[in-house]
C-alpha cells in the first residue's frame, strides 16, 4: 500500500493546487531514485513528448509534482492553447490513473515558470526537456536563496515526429502533425510560437 505524500507544497483546489494519488494499488513498485520530483508544462494536446516526460518523471520519483501552465502565462508566454486549463488538468489526471497506477503526484497551477515544486525544500530533482533545462540555472538560484539544496536535473530527449523534428502541442495546433507525430493530411495553419 502507499505512503501517504503530505507536504507544505499540498493546498487546496481553490488555490490551484490539486492532491492525488491514483487510487489503483496493485504493486508498490520498485524504490525511486528520488522521493520528489517536479515537471511543468502546458500540455495542450497530450502527446508522445509529454508522455516521455510524465514517464521519466514517474520512473525517477516516488511522487511527482506537476506544474501545469494557466491560461494567463500560456498567452503571456505566446501560446494559445486550444485546451483550457481545467481541461488539460482532467486529460492529464486520466492518463496517470490510467498509466501510472497507485503513484503519488499533485497537479498545480503555473502562474509563472516556478511552482510551488520548487519552492519547497522536499524536491529532490526537476525533470525537463532540453528546451526548458536553460531554466533550472534560475531555479536553483532561486532555492538557494531560501538555503534549499540545488535540484538535480534529469533531462528528457525531444521525442521526434516522423518527419524527425521534435513533437510539440504548437505543430498539433497548426494541424502540422497529430498527437503521435504523424504528418497531417491537411496543410498547416499558423496560430502561436511555442510548444
Amino acid at each position: 500500500m502507499s505512503r501517504g505524500f503530505t507536504s507544505p507544497i499540498l493546498r487546496s483546489e481553490a488555490s490551484g493546487v490539486v492532491r492525488g494519488i491514483s487510487t489503483d494499488f496493485r504493486s508498490e513498485g520498485p524504490t525511486m531514485k528520488y522521493k520528489t520530483v517536479a515537471t511543468g508544462g502546458t500540455f495542450d494536446h497530450l502527446h508522445r513528448g509529454h508522455i516521455a516526460l510524465l514517464g521519466k518523471s514517474f520512473e525517477v520519483g516516488d511522487a511527482v509534482v506537476i506544474g501545469v501552465t494557466s491560461d494567463a502565462f500560456a498567452m503571456k508566454e505566446g501560446k494559445n492553447p486550444d485546451q483550457r486549463y481545467e481541461e488539460r488538468v482532467r486529460q492529464l489526471e486520466a492518463f496517470i490513473r490510467k498509466d501510472f497506477p497507485g503513484r503519488k503526484y499533485v497537479i498545480s497551477k503555473l502562474d509563472d515558470y516556478f511552482g510551488p515544486g520548487i519552492a519547497s525544500p522536499e524536491v529532490q530533482a526537476i525533470v525537463v526537456s532540453r528546451e526548458t533545462a536553460k531554466r533550472v540555472s534560475m531555479a536553483n538560484d532561486l532555492r538557494q536563496a531560501k538555503g534549499y539544496p540545488p535540484l538535480e536535473t534529469v533531462v528528457v530527449d525531444f521525442v521526434l515526429a516522423s518527419d524527425s523534428k521534435p513533437i510539440s502541442s504548437t505543430r498539433i495546433r497548426s494541424g502540422e502533425i497529430d498527437a503521435e507525430g504523424k504528418l497531417a493530411k491537411r496543410p498547416p495553419k499558423r496560430r502561436d510560437r511555442g510548444s
